[in-house]
């Protein structure tokens, strides 16, 4: 079985090596890897060309190419059109991959086709590293995927497996999302109702959070209005999709929960005149979806304003909260 493993890059000379080492150590063939150069500034096209000529094989296949469209979600697509395995996964250009992840994911869905049973999609465990140094395991939950998704980007970009003939049956990557890419299209596709499994054991995925240098950054403040336009978008969806109407009112009160986390790291940056009336909206939003009734005056509205402020004081655990109050 023909895996594709699609990695846009940008600006990475300095760092890509070590992920394209890691999926060269991959103990699983045969293996396709698409390269994709987001009109890289640096020597990365060069690095990611030498890598091509030095182990393009017949069972490491290496496809180099370009993507002048700014964006993550935009080279993913440009890769994606290149993509002739099975199965995809997408990756990014300064993370790694433990040498039998791949190996791990073929062998969940030949066990599935053993019994008979189709699979879409694979959510697997993930470490992130953090510019200091220090490590801390992703969340990752078995069961419940929307809400985990929803709360702790489950199926962020490298952790996961998805069928390539599913995938392409979504809409792709939204090439107009600079942010929070990744949690958008894993919302799309779980609204498309794939047959989900999850890898369970240790974590095979190395996410590496660079500070600056990462997409996400250090900071939220400085791009305000462009993660409040991903949660919009999230939310139409969810609001348009043909989810029974409980489990969309549910997820459509978690995003809006997302928007007070957000409005809680605008309070904790030092920016309350972003943080008020944002968290004044999701505040108003959830009030009206539970019609301003007792349970939202006498339990909800006040856990989530204790929510608000042990987030703004850099706390963490609420999101477990939320799942429940929600």
């Amino acid at each position: 079985m023909e895996i594709s493993v699609i990695i846009p890059v940008y600006n990475r000379a300095a760092v890509v090596g070590s992920t394209l080492d890691s999926v060269l150590a991959q103990s699983h063939r045969p293996l396709q890897v698409v390269l994709v150069d987001n009109d890289s500034t640096d020597e990365s096209r060069q690095v990611l060309e030498d890598f091509r000529q030095s182990h393009q094989s017949g069972d490491f296949s290496v496809v180099v190419m370009s993507e002048s469209h700014h964006t993550a979600g935009a080279a993913r697509n440009r890769g994606f059109e290149q993509a002739t395995g099975e199965w995809v996964l997408f990756f990014d250009s300064d993370d790694q991959m433990e040498e039998d992840l791949v190996a791990s994911y073929v062998k969940l869905i030949e066990k599935a086709r053993s019994r008979g049973k189709a699979l879409d999609l694979i959510s697997a465990r993930s470490t992130l590293v953090f510019p200091d140094g220090s490590q801390r395991k992703a969340p990752f939950h078995r069961g419940d995927l929307f809400a985990n998704h929803i709360l702790h980007g489950q199926l962020a970009t490298q952790r996961y497996a998805v069928r390539r003939e599913f995938f392409a049956s979504t809409d792709g990557w939204n090439i107009n999302l600079p942010r929070w890419n990744d949690w958008e299209v894993g919302l799309r596709l779980l609204l498309a109702k794939p047959h989900v499994t999850y890898m369970g054991g240790r974590s095979r995925v190395i996410i590496n959070h660079n500070g600056a240098d990462s997409i996400t950054g250090t900071e939220f403040h400085s791009r305000h209005g462009e993660w409040e336009h991903v949660i919009d978008i999230m939310r139409n969806e969810v609001r348009c999709s043909q989810l029974k109407p409980k489990h969309r009112i549910r997820f459509e009160r978690l995003l809006e929960y997302r928007r007070m986390v957000l409005a809680a790291q605008y309070e904790r940056e030092g920016h309350p005149e972003l943080a008020k009336p944002l968290c004044q909206q999701a505040y108003k939003t959830l009030a009206e979806s539970y019609g301003h009734n007792r349970r939202w005056r006498w339990i909800v509205a006040p856990v989530t304003r204790r929510l608000f402020a042990r987030i703004a004081a850099g706390k963490r655990g609420s999101a477990r909260i939320a799942r429940l109050l929600y």
